[in-house]
Formats: structure tokens, sequence, C-alpha cells
């Protein structure tokens, strides 16, 4: 048997996106239609999948498809109508953990629309390399998922 010690770390960033829609559109899209523009490279249990998000306490942000596969992506630890969501998740050591990522999504008003600002808190064995990836894919899932089709 070989015992490896990983580093642990915790790792935190943020992220900005402006979408020229209203908070309710933009807060009724991430909840009500996640589906809709989750990027199919987003898409981890198979082609196919649907990702669905339960938007309250307990709640869930799950993806899952015909025949059984599924993927618990989050669970929602607070939500705010309209305003803000806590999710907690993990990072299966496949994936670059074992960490546990604690995501929170804020929709702030502005006289153009709404900022979606997206922070993420990693503590585990996190990487440069996979803070860096997770951060710029939740920057092209918000961005060229859920931005277009609120726009839209």
């Amino acid at each position: 048997m070989s015992v490896k010690t990983p580093e642990l770390r915790s790792v935190r960033y943020e992220l900005e996106i402006e979408i020229e829609a209203s908070r309710e559109a933009v807060w009724e899209a991430l909840t009500e239609e996640t589906d809709a523009w989750w990027l199919p490279d987003f898409h981890m249990v198979g082609a196919g999948s649907v990702v669905t998000l339960d938007a309250r306490a307990g709640g869930a942000l799950v993806e899952q498809r015909e025949g059984g596969g599924s993927l618990l992506w989050y669970t929602v630890q607070m939500c705010t109508p309209g305003e803000s969501l806590h999710l907690v998740g993990h990072v299966a050591p496949e994936w670059g953990g074992p960490a546990t990522t604690m995501l929170k999504l804020t929709l702030e008003e502005t006289n153009g629309g709404t900022v979606l600002r997206v922070q993420d808190a990693l503590f585990g064995q996190v990487s440069d390399a996979n803070a860096r990836s997770l951060e710029e894919g939740w920057g092209q899932l918000f961005g060229q998922g859920l931005k277009p089709h609120v726009e839209g």
C-alpha cells in the first residue's frame, strides 16, 4: 500500500458577467431554464443528459440522462430568490480534487441590465491549474451559455 499526503490549500476567485437583461429574466433563465443554456461540453454524463436546478435550500444542480446516469454538481445551501444562490459541491480526484467548492452566484442590477458575479472558494487538493480551469469553465458556461440565451 502506498500512502500519499497531498498538499491541502484554499483558493478563491471571482468573475463578473455583464448581461443585457433584467435581473428577473436572468434569474428565471439561471434557475428554471438551466438545460437550455448549459453548453454541450459541460455535459459530463453523456450526450442527451438534462441539467436542472432546484433553487431552494437542500435543492440541487443535477445532471441526469435516460438509463440512470447522473451527476450531482452542487447542493443548494442558501437561496435568496432573484438575488443569490450559495452552492456547495465536491471535486473528485479524477477532476483535480479531492476538494470542496463553495460557489456563490449573485445578480446585481445595473443601468444596462444585470451583472452576474461568480465567487468560488475551493479547499482541499487544489492546484493553480485546476483553479484556473474552473474559473475559465464558469466564465465560458455563463458567458457563452447563459448570457446569449438570456440576451437572445
